[in-house]
């Protein structure tokens, strides 16, 4: 048995068989062992890859004739992305593999990171894709996958996209030379999101926690990194969560970028962690350029925080409404709860050093979650900025207690 290294090849050898044999030579010339998997659907080509499609449809409850019956290229990718999948994760399971590589347009494009989602973190997962320079978040989502854009089509082998293929087969052979699979930590696991504008207090909060022996495990909440905070709290053991930036539920209410869909902080609540709810990053929403946010939100005070990205001040119906969708969501769980409202503002933007100061709207948002929450949900306000190291000490304290609460019952 080879003790090489395994690198899962994904590509089509009914459109990128040049591709891929490519890419497997550089593969190999690197000393790694490929396990090519074909997904294609159009014709099987003999002799063909180590996973045929005939494997692939077969893995999904289909012969590949009744996936070419269907007649129809989303429903028969449907199928085959099922397959894949399936044969990735138990091939992985039977045989480890160290590494994936695939390449494809947006249709195998789609293939091939479906696979690489199914996938655990840490794995190395390198994808060539025409998308890579344009819209990443659905082939990314919220796992560790490396794009490389092949700057031309996938058509043939030229000067350019040569070089691509090359560095993409180099970068995962090596990944998957020094791939070592992390073992679960032995500490108990907390979730927190943050933003740069919230970082003293994501500072002291974390290393507060690990003093006391718990991982924190901190998200940048842009909206995939709530995403994969939820998808971690699902797969993981994960004893709570401190929703401590709060800007993906306001971009989804009002349309903002970092929008993380109507499910973000679902997981938690849903499994009955322990939740605790501070309004960091309250005081925004986020646009992009300037002229875009003038648009979006005429009259609105707003921060240019860079040439992308601009923040637009939240007013007392944003903040009320964001309380209220808060609420919502807890009353859907099962988690205990509790929410800590600092009144002097929710993140550097909303401080006297800051753009968007407004600590009289810090009020409105502890009224409506006091008025919207459960009962059962302790809503406390505190006398200082989200930024104070008081409040920070206060976020520890409270997660502490209900960890304490839930274990003793």
């Amino acid at each position: 048995m080879s003790t090489k290294p395994k690198v899962l090849l994904i590509a089509t050898l009914d459109t990128k068989a040049v591709e891929a044999k490519y890419v497997r030579d550089n593969l190999e010339a690197q000393g790694v062992e490929v396990l090519h998997m074909d997904p294609s659907i159009r014709r099987s080509v003999k002799p063909g890859a180590e996973i045929t499609p005939e494997e692939v449809a077969g893995a999904a409850g289909k012969t590949i004739q009744e996936v070419r019956d269907l007649g129809h290229e989303g429903k028969c990718q449907a199928v085959m992305m099922e397959g894949a999948a399936k044969l990735a994760l138990a091939l992985h399971a039977k045989t480890p593999l160290s590494g994936i590589i695939g390449i494809g347009g947006s249709m195998g494009s789609s293939l091939v990171s479906t696979v690489m989602q199914a996938m655990p973190y840490g794995l190395p997962k390198v994808l060539v894709s025409t998308m890579a320079s344009g819209f990443t978040q659905p082939f990314v989502g919220a796992k560790d996958i490396t794009m490389f854009n092949p700057v031309c089509d996938i058509a043939g082998i030229n000067s350019i996209t040569g070089d691509v293929y090359r560095n993409a087969a180099i970068a995962v052979a090596a990944m998957a030379k020094h791939y070592e699979p992390k073992k679960a930590s032995d500490k108990p696991i907390i979730a927190m999101g943050t933003l740069g504008t919230i970082d003293r207090c994501t500072v002291r909060v974390r290393k507060s926690l690990e003093d006391k022996g718990y991982e924190v495990l901190v998200f940048h909440t842009l909206g995939t990194g709530g995403q994969a905070l939820d998808q971690i709290v699902s797969e993981r053991d994960v004893i709570a969560v401190i929703e401590s930036s709060v800007v993906e539920h306001n971009d989804f209410l009002n349309n903002g970028l970092c929008s993380a869909g109507p499910n973000r902080s679902k997981a938690a609540l849903a499994k009955g962690i322990p939740v605790v709810i501070a309004p960091g990053n309250a005081d925004f929403m986020v646009s992009g350029p300037p002229e875009m946010a003038e648009r979006q939100f005429p009259g609105k005070r707003y921060h240019i925080h860079n040439k992308a990205l601009t923040a637009v001040r939240t007013e007392k119906e944003e903040l009320t409404r964001l309380a209220q969708h808060l609420a919502g969501l807890v009353k859907e769980g099962k988690s205990p709860v509790s929410v800590l409202v600092p009144l002097q503002g929710f993140s550097h933007h909303d401080s006297p050093e800051g753009h968007l100061h407004d600590s009289s709207l810090c009020p409105v948002f502890y009224n409506a979650a006091k008025e919207a929450m459960p009962a059962s949900v302790k809503v406390e306000s505190f006398d200082c900025h989200l930024n104070d190291d008081a409040f920070a000490d206060a976020i520890v304290q409270e997660v502490l207690e209900l960890i304490k609460a839930r274990n003793n019952n």
